[in-house]
């Protein structure tokens, strides 16, 4: 990476300075209490599945698996942005290292990557309980269950090297000052020395991919589950297949519709406060609102977590 100093306040630094939420000191602290209070009951709602997950044991089923790891992948997603934006509310200069904000870009896009497919399969594991579900046990078995998960993890930690290794690699100029509370493509390339469209439109191709393909899979999933569902001659069969379904659809619609209108809006540019608070609605809203989103529409999950705990 090739840092070019410009005749500014900001030449001395090492790294680029994150402005996150901008407000009087008292304001910071009360951001970090209210952000630290989020962080820990994250922590603990998605920590409580996967521990009621494996101590349970009706719970080991392939849907209770993936949501366990999906809980999990939550705890790494949240992880990657708040310890740093809890630091930063705290900090007089909020700089990050350029290592830091580059191996932060990397992860909070490959864990992004990573609950897309997940999204994906969980809604694929929904299809066969439903429109096979004499073959279910024999179709998703533990090793395809494992394998599916593996492939999730490995898929979506090799979306995104290639072009954020590129970024890095290029000049940057100016204050070095980024309005957000992360690291993110946009702020990043406006700060290059030279504009690179050519890099702009291949982050959208893949962004975009990303985000469809997985999509599309979902879509497809739940169709042909509303066909056979529609299929079912009872009210009480139909409404016990939708309520399997219930829990992920909305997880779905939460991350999918906060992410497609930060990347996927007709406008790519963004006025920065919008660009803050979208980013952290997916990326710190709806990590801590799953686990209640699991909990309560789901019964085993809901006595296995009172079990649990004791309640």
């Amino acid at each position: 990476m090739k840092i070019s100093n410009t005749p500014n306040n900001t030449s001395s630094i090492t790294g680029f300075i994150l402005l996150g939420f901008p407000c009087s000191r008292e304001g910071q602290i009360l951001l970090f209490v209210l952000f630290s209070g989020v962080y820990l009951l994250t922590l603990m709602g998605n920590g409580s599945i996967i521990c009621a997950v494996c101590w349970d044991q009706r719970l080991h089923t392939p849907m209770y698996i993936l949501l366990a790891n999906f809980s999990f992948l939550e705890i790494c997603y949240v992880t990657s942005t708040v310890p740093n934006m809890l630091a930063n509310f705290l900090s007089d200069n909020k700089v990050i290292f350029f290592s830091g904000c580059f191996l932060q870009f990397y992860f909070f896009f490959s864990l992004g990557s990573t609950e897309c497919f997940f999204l994906a399969i969980m809604a694929f594991d929904r299809y066969l309980a439903i429109c096979q579900p004499l073959h279910y046990p024999t179709l998703m078995t533990r090793r395809l269950c494992t394998n599916l998960v593996v492939s999730c993890w490995v898929l979506g930690f090799l979306w995104f090297p290639v072009p954020i290794i590129i970024i890095s690699q290029m000049s940057f100029c100016g204050s070095r000052i980024i309005d957000h509370f992360l690291c993110d493509p946009g702020p990043l390339l406006a700060l290059t020395c030279t504009k690179t469209p050519v890099m702009e439109v291949f982050w959208e191709i893949i962004s975009s991919l990303l985000l469809f393909i997985p999509f599309l899979c979902i879509m497809s999933s739940y169709a042909l589950v509303l066909r056979a569902v529609l299929r079912v001659p009872s009210a009480a069969g139909q409404r016990k297949a939708f309520s399997t379904c219930g829990s992920h659809l909305a997880v779905v619609s939460l991350f999918y519709g906060s992410v497609m209108v930060m990347y996927l809006s007709p406008t790519s540019e963004h006025e920065a406060g919008m660009q803050k608070l979208v980013t952290l609605f997916y990326s710190v809203g709806t990590p801590l609102i799953n686990p209640l989103i699991y909990s309560l529409r789901n019964k085993d999950m809901k006595l296995a977590l009172q079990k649990f705990l004791g309640i």
